[in-house]
């Protein structure tokens, strides 16, 4: 191997002789002479110390090298003149050098990302051959169904004919078996008699033998009995034998008919249909084949086959396609023959009047009752809002009286149906200072669907703002009329915050109660409403329940809606213990085995057995009833908003109270557009647990929670899985903030925007620049680089841009309005005087819903 002296590689690495022995001696490595001879060990100690010194780890190596030389010539060169001139040239010289392996690593990660790319376009090549694989197999599934259904039923019609026949023949042999009996019995009946007749005796006359063929004189009344008919000629009289010992053939004349005529008219079948029906059945109680069932509902966009279920209306729709009237199940025969208790028998007493307060948000309802009952409910509420029905029982010094406080936000619509479902007075609470408000109309039209009497209670009467002619005219619009204008309805005027009027309002609650004699039987089982239910720690399933008749005592079996338990404990709506509730008692039970939804009946049942048969004969029912629904979304349906792009913002709802949860929810539903939907994948009530918080994971939602919050296990695990969690406590909050949410999803648009216009007064023709326009900005300004349209008669005649503009003889980057100007258009030399030159700009502006 030939030795490197340090000089040499000085001018291999492009460095001063000097340097590198400076650096050979930092190194380690003691050389003296420039001439002195290097080894590769000395060689690699200098790289590792240089590397060291930059800051590089010893340990990694370089990816890449450049290496610099510079070399330096004279050239002599004679001049004209004959004088010699010595130019220097220097020659710079660069060269990298890139590790073999870096070059590898690159092509590599290169072909990695080109065979990423290549997979994913298979995958997507392959979902899109498995979709439609998919869908020509569902098609494929169908048609078998049918056909397999046609074998089925041929099947079963030849089994039918083959059974007719067996069963004919059957019929012939017996008929045939019972005619040779019958002619026996004839035959020997006929020679015990002639054997029992006197033979020749003096005074006794031997009756006459009957003719050869023909019948017995007396058929009917000779041997007691009736005769089979025996046709003339066929006696079969043989010789010498008596008359009477002849046996005749028996010819029974019988019409061959066949039992079934076919139908004049098409035949009109009444079907039931309950909530959910299988195809197969379905076809069965309308007498046709199921094949002819799937092809409506093929016909009718629906694929289906023989053993799906479909809800009643799906059902109802097909029955109505094929002819035939539907009649639809309301209750199930399981539930009937469970819920067959003794009907709540006894003397009818008075009861206490149930007065629901409806109205408007903040025009004080729950700061009414506050006065009545002396406490302080609304400063409790968040928000100063009512977010869900609280049910109070007064005893006041005209009498006990039941008041329901119901939301006034747009989103309890379904909380104040509930309200004006059990009530028997409604009490319509108007602001004097506001008038009547959207949800005051709402809480009148469901008092009139309810049919219960309307007092209107105008609060806020004490403000100096009070304006009562204009409530009660704006009252009287909606036929809500007092009774000084000659109308039915009551009319009070009252003040929360002073107490005027409020013995007034309790006295025409009472007068207008006597009137209704509202009468309940006190004893018996127990038959109410569930108003609200929650979850509560430490207690569990806790209820709302508004006692209608019958007394509910602790201990009773409870059924409500698709729940059922045993009362353990009841309490007042102040949290005092109670042990019994009477008729238009509210009270708050515990013990049932889950949360009812509001709104259900809820009654007392003898058996348990039989209560637990029917609450999971509802949960059956309503799991089939969600089962078919979700059936009934349509292939095409999907992909279409898949092409369409549609965007969904997915939410899971907790809330402390059902009512509140079926308000989010609905509330929230109803946000949905064409472009962006908002789909709730599960509301329920109690707090934010781990299993929630595993479900949003999975369906990419974002946990609301109402008046609840998460546990410690589920707030990790939605820190982990970066999951978001939003606490509200006032419901228009939570609606705000999720239209903001979709306002964002939305994006942006290009809109725009005319900033300025220009009448052409004169248009002058240049060589160079071809047609200008002089013209006056009449609005806005002129901006050189904007695009412009020119309007004819404000049509629009041609649209490009400005190629220059000027004030007088300068250039101009804008001209205001009242300025004139000279507009050349580029590429648009057809300007004349009279036209408009619009000038606009394009901006981009947010979308909102």
């Amino acid at each position: 191997m030939a030795q490197t002296t340090v000089r040499q590689l000085a001018e291999v690495v492009g460095t001063p002789v000097d340097r590198l022995l400076t650096q050979l001696a930092e190194a380690g490595i003691q050389v003296g002479d420039p001439d002195a001879a290097i080894s590769d060990d000395q060689k690699m100690q200098l790289l590792s110390h240089l590397r060291q010194s930059h800051g590089e780890n010893s340990s990694s190596e370089p990816r890449k090298i450049t290496l610099k030389r510079r070399s330096v010539s004279e050239i002599k060169m004679t001049g004209s003149q004959g004088r010699a001139k010595t130019v220097s040239v220097e020659v710079r010289k660069q060269r990298t050098y890139v590790k073999r392996s870096a070059v590898m690593e690159e092509e590599a990660k290169r072909r990695a990302e080109e065979d990423a790319v290549r997979q994913a376009e298979l995958d997507v090549l392959r979902a899109a051959e498995a979709k439609v694989a998919a869908e020509k197999k569902a098609i494929d599934d169908a048609k078998r169904a049918v056909e397999e259904q046609e074998r089925k039923a041929k099947q079963d019609e030849d089994a039918k004919r083959k059974q007719e026949a067996e069963s004919h023949a059957r019929a012939d042999a017996e008929r045939r078996r019972a005619e040779a009996d019958a002619r026996r019995e004839a035959d020997e009946e006929d020679r015990r008699m002639r054997a029992a007749l006197p033979k020749g005796k003096p005074g006794v006359a031997t009756p006459a033998a009957p003719a050869p063929g023909a019948a017995p004189a007396d058929a009917h009344t000779r041997y007691g009995r009736d005769q089979l008919h025996v046709a003339g000629g066929l006696s079969n009289k043989r010789k010498g034998k008596k008359p009477g010992k002849s046996r005749g053939h028996v010819n029974v004349q019988m019409e061959a008919k066949h039992g079934f005529e076919k139908p004049v008219a098409p035949q009109v079948r009444e079907v039931l249909i309950p909530e959910t029906i299988t195809v197969g059945e379905l076809a069965q109680r309308m007498a046709v084949k199921a094949n002819e069932v799937i092809k409506i509902m093929m016909g009718m966009g629906a694929m289906a086959t023989i053993n799906q279920i479909i809800d009643q209306d799906t059902a109802t729709l097909v029955v109505h396609e094929m002819g035939h009237t539907p009649k639809l199940q309301k209750e199930s025969d399981v539930e009937e023959k469970a819920l067959q208790t003794a009907a709540t028998q006894g003397e009818e007493v008075t009861r206490a009047p149930v007065v629901t307060v409806m109205g408007h948000v903040d025009h004080g309802k729950t700061s009414l009752l506050d006065y009545i009952r002396k406490t302080r409910v609304a400063a409790r509420e968040a928000g100063g809002i009512t977010q869900h029905i609280g049910a109070y029982h007064v005893q006041t010094d005209k009498g006990a009286i039941t008041f329901l406080d119901t939301p006034g936000h747009a989103a309890f619509t379904a909380m104040r149906a509930r309200g004006a479902k059990v009530t028997d007075i409604v009490v319509l609470v108007v602001a004097a200072d506001d008038g009547v408000m959207p949800q005051t109309v709402e809480a009148i039209n469901h008092a009139r669907a309810a049919e219960v009497p309307i007092v209107v209670a105008i609060t806020k009467s004490d403000k100096p703002e009070a304006n009562f002619d204009k409530v009660r005219t704006e009252l009287s619009q909606h036929q809500i009329i007092s009774e000084e204008w000659g109308g039915e309805n009551i009319f009070v005027q009252v003040s929360a915050k002073t107490g005027t009027g409020i013995d007034k309002l309790l006295d025409s609650i009472i007068v207008q109660a006597e009137i209704m004699e509202l009468k309940a039987v006190a004893d018996g089982p127990a038959t109410g409403f569930v108003l609200e239910s929650s979850l509560e720690k430490g207690r569990g399933v806790v209820a709302t329940v508004l006692v209608q008749k019958g007394k509910l005592k602790t201990g009773d079996i409870l059924l409500a809606g698709h729940e059922f338990g045993r009362v353990r404990a009841m309490f007042d709506e102040a949290g005092e213990r109670v042990d019994e509730a009477g008729p238009s008692m509210p009270a708050l039970v515990l013990g049932l085995s889950g949360t009812p939804n509001a709104g259900d009946e809820a009654l007392v049942v003898t058996d348990e057995r039989k209560a637990r048969e029917v609450a999971l004969y509802r949960q059956g029912k309503f799991r089939d009833v969600k089962l078919a629904r979700a059936q009934g979304a349509k292939l095409e349906d999907v992909f279409q908003q898949l092409a369409e792009g549609q965007k969904s913002l997915t939410l899971l709802i907790k809330s402390d109270v059902q009512g509140s949860a079926e308000a989010l929810r609905d509330a929230l539903s109803a946000l949905s557009t064409d472009e962006i939907k908002v789909k709730v994948v599960a509301s329920s009530v109690g707090g934010i647990t781990e299993s929630d918080v595993n479900l949003a994971t999975a369906s990419k939602a974002v946990i609301i929670g109402f008046n609840v919050r998460a546990d410690a296990g589920a707030r990790r695990l939605a820190s982990e899985a970066g999951l978001d969690l939003r606490y509200y406590s006032v419901i228009y909050e939570a609606i705000d903030d999720v239209k903001k949410a979709m306002t964002g999803m939305l994006g942006t648009e290009i809109r725009e925007q005319i900033v300025g216009l220009a009448e052409v007064r004169d248009v002058f023709r240049s060589s160079k620049l071809g047609a200008i326009a002089g013209c006056l900005v009449v609005e806005g300004y002129v901006k050189r680089n904007n695009p412009i349209r020119v309007l004819r008669n404000d049509v629009v005649i041609y649209q490009g841009a400005l190629e220059s503009l000027r004030r007088f003889k300068d250039d101009a980057s804008e001209v205001r309005a009242g300025t004139e100007c000279g507009i050349g258009v580029k590429d648009y030399n057809d300007v004349q005087p009279g036209d408009k030159i619009e000038c606009y700009e394009r901006v981009e502006v947010a979308r909102t819903l």
